[in-house]
């Protein structure tokens, strides 16, 4: 059981970190061409969750069960390591040490990354740009922290690497930020919560989805760096919530 569990973990990472199943698999998956996200499911069996998955995301957030659920309290302590364009983000990758407990399960931030529009709506409104905070436990469990950004004031956290973000594929830059997650995290810690997957293939569900409503603030001019170096909007469309409930 130990060397299943260390196996499953490696390659969650593998997954989650790089970003590069599909590239390494010349299985070319993306928003745009011939192999938009309505194809995802068929590009490949290890992606065949994309098509045929219940528990999918994102999604439109419309009603929610009032649970009177705690705040979150993530402690994301450590530096960010590097950035890198991975042909479907920018990802900037984290230092060990900061964490979330979840459940009463430790969660430690492997790497955050973004999309434009945002990819899970609420109440039917896209925002310009959703940053998706990944944490994964010891045994490859994933939870997802999204914060979604209001176009407004320039966004100070982000203004400090914002500049430094690299603008070809596979392109990566030292970013050595401490505390840099924490401060892209709304004060207000209340959420919503449901189940979900990963929003890029192989899309595993059983992903735990926290998904803040306090937004935090970003610049036209922010946004539209973003979307240049992307080439264009990188957002998966809303999938069905089925007979999921959203809890807050």
């Amino acid at each position: 059981m130990k060397k299943f569990t260390s196996a499953l973990l490696a390659s969650t990472i593998m997954l989650l970190a790089n970003d590069t199943v599909a590239q390494t698999e010349n299985l070319h998956w993306g928003y745009t061409g011939h192999n938009t996200p309505d194809k995802w499911g068929s590009l490949s069996e290890k992606y065949r969750e994309c098509g045929v998955g219940l528990n999918q995301s994102p999604i439109n957030i419309t009603h929610s069960l009032h649970a009177n659920l705690p705040p979150l309290a993530p402690s994301y302590q450590s530096d960010s390591k590097d950035v890198i364009d991975n042909g479907h983000t920018i990802q900037i990758n984290m230092a060990h040490g900061s964490t979330i407990k979840v459940d009463d399960i430790v969660f430690e931030l492997k790497q955050f990354h973004f999309h434009t529009p945002s990819e899970n709506h609420i109440n039917g409104k896209a925002y310009p740009l959703e940053g998706h905070f990944v944490n994964i436990d010891k045994d490859g469990n994933i939870a997802v922290l999204g914060v979604m950004f209001t176009e407004g004031e320039e966004n100070k956290a982000l203004a400090k690497f914002w500049d430094k973000l690299p603008t070809n594929e596979g392109e990566v830059h030292t970013l050595e930020h401490s505390k840099i997650a924490n401060e892209l995290l709304p004060k207000d810690k209340h959420y919503y919560r449901f189940n979900g997957s990963l929003t890029t293939p192989p899309c595993t569900e059983g992903v735990r989805w926290f998904v803040f409503k306090e937004t935090l603030s970003i610049s036209k001019e922010q946004v539209a760096k973003f979307h240049k170096i992307m080439h264009g909007d990188n957002n998966r469309p809303i999938q069905p919530l089925d007979a999921r409930v959203v809890v807050d």
